[in-house]
């Protein structure tokens, strides 16, 4: 992308992302729409926007997004034993050919999880921008289905926490931005649409 298109893009996303009445706004309908759903834990979580550069492997020259699941607290207990047995997926959506799928390992009897786990997504900050990271916490159970734990998701479309995160992310390109989200036990659709 030649440079003049691009500072022309980040001029446009750093006026999108100044407006400090949405954010507030956001954050009044976050703390309505958690009162009617039920926390289900808390996720920590790293994201780092890296620009391309001329140093580095050839993942990290094509510039992208790089995610951290660092650990979850209080998770709810989804076994009979009153542990869960919890696992992170990540997707970056929309994602018509499913291929953005990462998992952390599964962390066997607790509700406290700490996993360490990065996973990175090849993308230019003006593709991120229309993206959303969905994020879920699982229940792995041998034999049967796997249970929803809870989740969240980031994106420019994304209320209070959720959408502080990923604009801190946005505009600080090359910085790690870690922040705690609370796991609902329903992703908002708005926010996570195909």
């Amino acid at each position: 992308m030649p440079l003049l298109a691009r500072l022309s893009s980040l001029r446009l996303l750093n006026q999108s992302l100044s407006d400090s009445e949405l954010i507030k706004e956001n954050t009044e309908w976050e703390q309505e729409q958690l009162h009617s759903l039920e926390e289900r834990g808390r996720l920590l979580l790293s994201l780092q926007f890296l620009p391309p550069s001329v140093e580095g492997d050839a993942e990290t020259r094509k510039g992208g997004l790089y995610v951290g699941v660092r650990r979850c607290a209080h998770l709810a207990a989804m076994d009979v034993n009153g542990f869960s047995d919890p696992y992170v997926k990540t997707y970056l959506k929309p994602d018509v050919q499913k291929k953005s799928k990462h998992k952390t390992a599964v962390i066997k009897k607790t509700l406290n999880p700490e996993f360490n786990e990065e996973f990175f997504y090849e993308i230019s900050l003006t593709e991120l921008v229309s993206k959303t990271l969905e994020v879920t916490v699982w229940d792995y159970d041998l034999g049967r289905s796997n249970d929803f734990i809870g989740g969240v998701c980031l994106s420019c479309q994304s209320q209070g926490d959720a959408l502080r995160h990923w604009m801190d992310c946005l505009r600080n390109a090359g910085q790690r931005v870690e922040r705690w989200h609370v796991l609902t036990n329903e992703l908002p659709q708005s926010s996570c649409q195909e």
